[in-house]
């Protein structure tokens, strides 16, 4: 039994946003504590869990093997979600949606399938003081192993333009910073990049949660994202890559369903995507993922975000009312960054999460960023539009207690 597998309340049949609504359909705000870490992970609403569930207590069927009913639905299943994830980007066709294990494994397979085998000694790869990691990393292993050289770029515009030669092959940008909540101006960066016939890398792990894209419009070379940031399930991931990119690439991973044809001589691989998915996908996670978006398809998500950016001017202008607090994300943005002069930005989390509220502080993944900030460390607030004023008040009032314990 398979149809359990993409659930869809009917009662959402028009686009419309509520926040008291939006927020029903996520049980784990049932319980006491407030959550404001949704820039690690979102909640996750009850559409995919009961997906998740129906998919592992009626079908534990395969994709692209058995030939079996349920197995051929499961495999019908995954289809209609790469194309579903096609039509959330804009791109022309679904064979540019790659499955991956998230946007880290996204960025590493466009670092070893496509760059190793295109870069040469001292050719650049320029990469933003923004990123988080997961856009950094691949691009110096990859440096390591070809002789490239990766260079420093502030995300200003202007030095763009002044740092890119015909030495570089690739610009590797953010859509939106886990930090400060900047999004760069993707579409004239794309001009600036394909002038001198480099590849643009986007990182959209936080971008695509609270801004629409449109990857060809744009003219974005490679785009990567992790579903569980967009209210689905951890462990699964997507790279869009341009076909004519996808078609020249190398094989990353070997295994079952990658391959046409194989003797112990060679093998012939499959045609893109399906080249670059060896070994049986995650399914349950495809299927959670798909009733998700089917989910979201029912929210006008532009009221949803306009009420999130309100809801973040609020925030802040409820902490601007403390003292000795300096800020260092951008206005308006969901994502808040501060740090409380004195405190260290560890002590106020333990404290916050004895009383139950849920943020991250740290580097967030984002050392040299950090470093450009001239701190070790901030406290990171994230909202969605499940937040309320009363999360953030509750908040305002827990941090008040701890600041007034540690001061």
């Amino acid at each position: 039994m398979v149809t359990g597998m993409v659930l869809l309340d009917s009662n959402l049949a028009n686009k419309h946003f509520t926040p008291k609504q939006f927020r029903a359909d996520f049980p784990a705000l049932n319980s006491n504590g407030v959550y404001l870490d949704s820039a690690a992970t979102a909640l996750k609403p009850q559409v995919m869990v009961d997906a998740t569930v129906a998919y592992y207590a009626h079908n534990t069927a395969t994709a692209k093997r058995s030939l079996h009913h349920d197995a051929l639905q499961v495999t019908v299943a995954i289809d209609k979600a790469r194309q579903h994830v096609a039509n959330l980007l804009h791109a022309s066709n679904n064979t540019e949606i790659i499955w991956t294990r998230g946007a880290t494994e996204s960025i590493n397979l466009i670092a070893q399938s496509y760059a190793r085998c295109v870069l040469q000694p001292n050719d650049e790869i320029i990469v933003s003081e923004l990123e988080h990691h997961s856009n950094l990393i691949p691009w110096l292993i990859v440096a390591k192993q070809t002789g490239a050289k990766v260079i420093k770029w502030s995300a200003n515009i202007d030095e763009l333009s002044s740092l890119i030669s015909s030495r570089t092959k690739i610009v590797a940008i953010t859509h939106m910073s886990n930090v400060t909540g900047f999004c760069p101006n993707l579409a004239t960066i794309s001009q600036i990049v394909h002038q001198y016939n480099a590849i643009l890398v986007v990182d959209g792990a936080q971008g695509i949660v609270h801004h629409d894209i449109d990857v060809t419009t744009l003219d974005i070379d490679f785009y990567a994202f992790s579903a569980h940031k967009l209210y689905g399930p951890t462990g699964l991931g997507v790279l869009y890559g341009k076909q004519s990119l996808l078609e020249q690439m190398s094989v990353w991973h070997g295994g079952g369903k990658m391959l046409k044809s194989t003797s112990f001589d060679d093998f012939i691989q499959e045609d893109t995507p399906y080249k670059f998915e060896a070994g049986t996908p995650n399914i349950a996670g495809i299927i959670g993922f798909n009733a998700t978006l089917n989910w979201l398809n029912h929210w006008d998500l532009k009221k949803a975000e306009n009420y999130t950016e309100q809801l973040a001017h609020y925030t802040k202008s409820q902490l601007s009312k403390l003292s000795n607090l300096q800020f260092y994300s951008v206005k308006n943005s969901p994502i808040i960054t501060f740090n409380l002069n004195d405190i260290h930005h560890n002590d106020v989390a333990i404290l916050l999460s004895e009383q139950n509220i849920a943020i991250r502080t740290g580097e967030l993944c984002a050392q040299p960023l950090m470093n450009k900030l001239g701190c070790h460390g901030v406290i990171r607030l994230s909202l969605m539009p499940y937040n309320n004023e009363q999360d953030v008040d509750t908040f305002i009032l827990a941090l008040q207690n701890a600041i007034e314990i540690l001061a």
